[in-house]
């Protein structure tokens, strides 16, 4: 391709990327079919295990995707409030065994080279269960949205177990996604994530 011909293309093709999202946005589907291909991939992934593993699979997926949201909803809570009310050197005023752990943990994963996922972030180093005890010690900076103290232990408690049964890959009752439903729910309207 000439200077002129490549300019051109180029020309059209930022043309048709600009386009593209009008008629993306009208409900045109314009390329790929990322949710398709997505799908086959899983399809392809999931093909050598049985249809009873595979459809287990695919009930905890879900289950792990809002555990995953849902974790990590309250890390962001906890430290726009800590950041709002203690400044940018809160990190340094959380329980002294909550911090130990997590620069512990930090340490370790900084040591695994291979692993390349986020790496800075303390509260990504503390254990679930540790985000209601950091809730609790600052607890006037969460009261005003918190309904009390035994509303958040409890659901944090019986949300950890769940979670660390997932994270092991145990497979729920249903009864118990319910609950994880609602548990989730209920904080959503309460605190309003």
């Amino acid at each position: 391709m000439q200077n002129k011909d490549l300019r051109d293309f180029l020309f059209r093709g930022l043309l048709f990327e600009a386009e593209a999202g009008t008629f993306q946005r009208a409900g045109i589907q314009i390329g790929a079919d990322a949710a398709g291909a997505e799908e086959s991939l899983l399809k392809e992934v999931l093909a050598p295990f049985g249809v009873s593993r595979r459809n287990s699979a695919l009930e905890m997926a879900r289950l792990y995707a809002l555990l995953f949201c849902f974790e990590n909803e309250i890390r962001d809570f906890v430290r726009e409030r800590l950041e709002e009310n203690e400044g940018l050197d809160w990190q340094g005023k959380l329980p002294a065994n909550i911090i130990k752990l997590a620069e512990s943990r930090k340490e370790t994963a900084l040591k695994d080279s291979w692993l390349e996922g986020e790496k800075t972030d303390v509260l990504g180093f503390v254990e679930f269960g540790h985000l209601a005890q950091i809730i609790i010690a600052k607890w006037e900076f969460f009261k005003d949205v918190v309904p009390t103290q035994h509303w958040l232990k409890q659901r944090m408690d019986e949300m950890e177990k769940a979670r660390n049964f997932i994270a092991h890959n145990r497979m729920l009752l249903p009864s118990e996604f319910q609950r994880l439903y609602m548990y989730v729910a209920d904080w959503n309207r309460v605190i309003g994530l």
